[in-house]
């Protein structure tokens, strides 16, 4: 059953991403900006984990889970710093995986000899 969730949860997510692509004239980049904003506030608002739990990898794996891991780390380091934490919180929660995207994206960048479009 929870295999299910999972790919149904995550399916319906890149649907609505689709369906956004599709029919507005929202960029994939700021639809990007959106998934994690909303995953910030899903974990703001206590819901992020029960709809986690529901839907397991299919909430995990996208960029949902990505600003709910921002949001988990500044909440941390704002009780353990005060006002700082709300600026070094996320990177501290996040620095592994942007330092592995920017780290493969650059390898990858050397590998393929991307080009700009004209």
């Amino acid at each position: 059953m929870d295999y299910f969730h999972a790919f149904w949860v995550g399916g319906l997510i890149c649907a609505v991403v689709q369906v956004l692509m599709d029919r507005t004239k929202l960029m994939p980049g700021r639809i990007m900006v959106l998934l994690v904003c909303i995953g910030a506030v899903l974990g703001f608002c206590n819901l992020y984990e029960p709809f986690q739990k529901f839907a397991g990898a299919g909430a995990s794996v996208p960029l949902l889970g990505f600003g709910n891991t921002l949001w988990q780390g500044v909440k941390e380091a704002v009780d353990k710093s005060g006002f700082l934490g709300i600026f070094q919180g996320g990177f501290k929660a996040a620095a592994v995986g942007t330092s592995a995207a920017l780290i493969f994206g650059y390898l990858a960048s050397w590998i393929f000899e991307p080009r700009m479009k004209k």
